[in-house]
């Protein structure tokens, strides 16, 4: 009897640590919310992610408990954020950025953590692969092939030569972006010229020195960038630099375009393997996903102001903000 007890025991921690196929003893499930920042992308990211799960059967007020809560930029925030959730054993933790995630998985392998707005889950140290990340991880990658987005700068600018890129240094997902970039303008003979920061106040430091030396402005998807996207495409715009940025967010605040993630998608993505987890899937066997089809975003006032023609071919399809 003793014995039987055991296995019975060992058989609800194994299915404890693969999934979470019930919600505790009140019916409601608890995820906890950790993002690194507050800012347009990241916060439509959250909202898709709960749309999913209203839209799954799992509704705040009713059978679901969130606690959210926002690191404001400090990855020792986001550390202290994700071991309370540890704590208060809430059955999933969703993490919102490369640093949250990585946070998450230092404090937990056996909650179930959903990803999303991470750029390379591999990189990161959180997953083995992407098509079975062999860790308590899953969710939804923003990781957009930089070749493409390239090809599009220099359709639209044909003589432009050298690149301008500006991003976090200690962020490790805007470190490989950039090396990518690096890499992959090389191939069509486009200079780049990089700025490092490590807090938005260091911007107004360093475009002024970055814009004087380039021809265009690309901005990956960091979040220190995200946060100051206001300011960054001003100085910009003020010295008739056209703007790049890897997703819309970067458009609605001003940039001239972009061919990236749309957000709210994304997270509602990773709120649809989240409800996968919910009914009892271990996160391993839940692929890691990035968006298919990126989405053309034009700014159609800053594209007056700077004089650009975008060309028809490009502007089918686009969305124009």
């Amino acid at each position: 009897m003793v014995k039987k007890l055991v296995a019975a025991a060992l058989v609800v921690a194994s299915l404890a640590a693969a999934g979470c196929s019930s919600a505790k003893d009140d019916g409601k499930v608890t995820i906890g919310i950790t993002q690194i920042v507050v800012h347009d992308a990241l916060d439509a990211a959250r909202k898709g992610f709960l749309d999913a799960l209203k839209e799954g059967g799992y509704e705040e007020g009713k059978n679901l408990v969130v606690d959210y809560k926002n690191a404001q930029g400090d990855p020792q925030t986001a550390q202290s954020i994700a071991k309370d959730f540890v704590t208060n054993k809430v059955d999933i933790i969703f993490a919102i950025a490369t640093p949250t995630a990585q946070a998450a998985y230092n404090s937990t392998k056996e909650i179930p953590i959903v990803i999303t707005a991470v750029t390379d889950p591999v990189d990161a140290g959180i997953a083995k692969a992407l098509d079975k990340s062999g860790t308590n991880v899953t969710g939804t990658s923003d990781d957009v092939p930089i070749g493409p987005q390239l090809d599009l700068i220099v359709k639209i600018m044909p003589t432009v030569k050298t690149l301008g890129v500006v991003y976090n240094t200690s962020e490790a997902n805007s470190v490989l972006q950039v090396k990518r970039l690096k890499e992959a303008a090389a191939k069509i003979g486009l200079a780049v010229e990089e700025a490092g920061v490590t807090n938005v106040n260091e911007m107004n430091q360093v475009m002024p020195v970055l814009l004087s030396k380039v021809d265009a402005l690309y901005t990956p998807t960091d979040n220190t960038v995200a946060s100051a996207y206001a300011l960054v495409n001003k100085l910009a715009l003020d010295k008739k630099i056209p703007v790049f940025a890897a997703e819309d967010a970067g458009v609605t605040a001003g940039a001239l375009l972009s061919a990236g993630i749309d957000y709210y998608q994304l997270g509602k993505e990773a709120g649809q393997k989240a409800i996968e987890v919910l009914k009892g899937k271990a996160p391993t066997d839940i692929a890691i996903s990035t968006i298919a089809n990126p989405t053309i975003t034009i700014n159609k006032a800053t594209a007056d102001t700077l004089g650009i023609t975008i060309p028809e071919d490009i502007l089918k399809g686009a969305v124009i903000k």
